[in-house]
């Protein structure tokens, strides 16, 4: 909930308290950890079986649009015909059918950055219009902002939200930083949603492609005019997951960064600011 959605006559202490647990929940310092949730650990390393995540391969050939020229990847989230909503249900519906405990940690990870990433469109879909995923507050909790902790869906009998999905399987399990350059949250500030689907044969090339489009990506990495530092918040909301410092996260930058870039890093010693933008990731 967000302080425009409070009653207009509230006592003064509630407001201040209210104020505060808004302020925390918005900081980079409250951003949900890592918390394993043990039920999705198990796998079946031998397993040849798959997911089948055409339809999803379908749906961003017809509304992602590519854009070369501003280098963040936009849906066409207005053209969206009712039938292609129906293959993003059927699609949800196919997911939802895989035993995922059953199939090898590489199908296992493909699948749940597609899901991630199919329910996340599905839920701008289902309120559209809107400016920003922030505001379709539809998490449980009186200060919750977003969709993030909604149950979205269920999986082998567990009902799931995307916070679940992103914060509790795939950054506990696979321990994998570039897992932020996967996930997609709708925003323009967001790492680009990637026009193909994530496969076990093709996630460590989109990994990498994540990483490097977005880092040498204005809205990932740039230096200011007066030679501050301004990162992605991603890197001050996840701090943790870069090495849990700021010469951590450096680091990962200079490992993606185009050479130039990444031997100025090398010789920073000043100010970094951050910045986000939660616009909608649409063609304007």
């Amino acid at each position: 909930m967000s302080l425009r959605h409070l009653p207009y006559r509230i006592p003064s202490a509630f407001f201040i308290f209210a104020v505060a647990l808004v302020g925390l929940h918005t900081s980079g310092n409250a951003a949900p950890k890592p918390d394993l949730w043990p039920r999705w650990e198990a796998h079946d390393p031998s397993s040849t079986a798959s997911a089948d995540h055409s339809k999803w391969g379908l749906f961003l050939g017809r509304y992602l649009v590519t854009d070369t020229a501003s280098g963040v990847n936009l849906v066409r989230y207005a053209d969206v015909t009712p039938a292609d909503r129906q293959l993003l249900e059927a699609y949800r519906g196919d997911l939802q059918a895989v035993r995922v405990t059953g199939l090898n940690r590489a199908e296992q990870m493909a699948y749940w950055i597609n899901f991630y990433n199919s329910l996340t469109l599905k839920v701008i879909l289902d309120h559209y219009p809107v400016e920003s995923i922030t505001d379709i507050d539809i998490s449980p909790g009186l200060f919750s902002n977003g969709p993030w902790k909604a149950k979205l869906v269920e999986v082998e009998g567990e009902k799931i939200s995307l916070d679940d999905i992103e914060h509790r399987i795939l950054r506990p399990i696979w321990q994998d930083n570039r897992i932020h350059y996967a996930v997609n949250c709708a925003s323009i500030g967001c790492p680009n949603l990637q026009p193909e689907p994530f496969t076990a044969e093709n996630t460590e090339q989109l990994l990498d492609k994540g990483a490097r489009d977005y880092i040498r990506h204005p809205r990932g990495a740039r230096f200011a005019e007066d030679d501050r530092l301004v990162l992605s918040s991603i890197y001050d909301w996840f701090q943790v997951d870069f090495g849990g410092t700021e010469k951590g996260v450096l680091q990962h930058l200079s490992r993606y960064a185009d050479s130039t870039f990444a031997e100025r890093l090398k010789r920073f010693e000043g100010d970094t600011d951050y910045e986000y933008d939660w616009g909608l990731n649409e063609p304007r």
